[in-house]
Parts: C-alpha cells; structure tokens; sequence
C-alpha cells in the first residue's frame, strides 16, 4: 500500500459484519450495522507536543482495535475500503 498516514493518524481495515446473532438468526445485508471493530493497517509517526517533542504512537500496524461507530474518513485505497482516523478516536486494542 502506497498510503502514509501522517502524525497522529491510523489506517484502519475494518472487519467484516457479523452474519448471525448469537442465537443463530442470519442477518439481511440491510439491517447490518457498520462494523465496529478493525485492523491497523498503518500508523503515522506521533504527534509533535506543545513543548516540541515527539509523543510515539501507542498503536502499530496489526493491531486489532475497537473504534466509534462514526470515527473515522472512508477512502478507497487499490479497491479496499479502509478509514483514516486519530489515534484517540480508537477506543481499545483487543
């Protein structure tokens, strides 16, 4: 991928919708809700501080991440679909 997210940013692939609920009844394509959780696909090197410094991203690529469900800027990278967003708009690492 030719992409660099830049400072405090992330690429994120996100993971597919669930197909069936926990007590087995199939989902339809239209009642799927967005997918909440993704894979870190890029990290941008970190953020400058107030006092000039550089604060390193916690994240790296591979990670598995939990993110809002409207965090994030959808783009299309080579026929992928994948979303940019700050580091602090991903919830946790899983």
């Amino acid at each position: 991928m030719n992409v660099k997210p830049l400072a405090d940013r992330v690429i994120v692939r996100p993971l597919e919708a669930e197909e069936k609920t926990a007590g087995g009844i199939i989902i339809p394509d239209n009642a799927k809700e967005k997918p909440q959780k993704g894979e870190i696909v890029a990290a941008g090197p970190g953020k400058i501080s107030d006092s000039g410094s550089l604060v390193e991203m916690t994240l790296k690529a591979g990670d598995k991440v939990l993110y809002g469900k409207y965090s994030g800027t959808e783009v299309s990278v080579e026929g992928e679909e994948l979303l940019i967003m700050r580091e602090s708009d991903v919830l946790a690492i899983i």
